[in-house]
């Protein structure tokens, strides 16, 4: 008997400190919310780069320029930022997703020579830093994005060889965002019904309008009206106690 009691009372311990022990945060966040911090990324961008390790009048010579369009992406309960780029000279394509597993954020890239390549990292400060090691050579790259304001960021491309304890950046890339004064948005600025980002489409459902930031928020709103008009009210209630 003393043994049964025993074996009760330590699974009844157990049970309570599994209760006691902290959710992860990282767990408990889904990836909607953890990619609203890119909600400023979401539009169409014009973009400059430079190479590095060249002389000024290299440099000059080796400048181009691309275009970037970032747009919300959802399939079910998941979601995820899309990426494209117009005449980029390194990449075509890609999507940057959240791992809740990890708290951090995965960058999958097409390249123009149509390989593709994951850089993972976290966001901090507003810069997000993502790391690849390559599989044959072992160089370390890594990519990383400056959201300087809501209308500038700039990236830059590192490498580190497998021997070396220092990154060399390759090059860099400023970009501004089409169509919105450098001074950025005010805040009578409508809100995106879908990502809570800068709306700028309207969209109606019952004779009421609202607003989204994308192509992707507006088919996510087309095709669950009511879940996310429910999403916002609940929000605007909340931020009114």
């Amino acid at each position: 008997m003393n043994a049964v009691r025993i074996g009760f009372l330590l699974a009844l311990l157990g049970s309570m400190a599994s209760a006691a022990r902290p959710v992860d945060r990282a767990e408990s966040r889904s990836s909607r919310d953890a990619l609203k911090a890119f909600n400023d990324l979401i539009g169409s961008w014009r973009a400059t780069g430079t190479p590095e390790g060249t002389r000024a009048e290299k440099q000059r010579r080796g400048f181009w320029t691309e275009g970037m369009t970032w747009q919300w992406q959802f399939k079910g309960t998941d979601a995820w930022l899309a990426l494209t780029f117009d005449k980029g000279k390194y990449f075509t394509r890609g999507d940057l997703r959240y791992l809740p597993a990890d708290g951090l954020f995965q960058l999958t890239l097409t390249t123009a020579a149509k390989e593709t390549l994951k850089f993972t990292g976290p966001l901090k400060d507003r810069t997000l830093t993502l790391e690849r090691v390559d599989a044959v050579t072992g160089e370390t790259q890594r990519l990383v994005w400056q959201l300087l304001h809501a209308n500038r960021l700039v990236y830059r491309y590192e490498v580190k060889a497998k021997d070396r304890a220092l990154f060399s950046r390759r090059y860099q890339v400023g970009a501004t965002k089409e169509g919105e004064p450098f001074a950025g948005p005010g805040d009578a600025q409508p809100e995106c019904i879908v990502s809570g980002g800068l709306g700028k489409i309207k969209v109606s459902y019952r004779g009421k309008e609202y607003y989204v930031c994308c192509g992707g928020c507006r088919t996510a709103f087309q095709e669950e009206p009511e879940k996310y008009i429910k999403e916002y009210e609940a929000k605007r209630e909340k931020g009114k106690k």
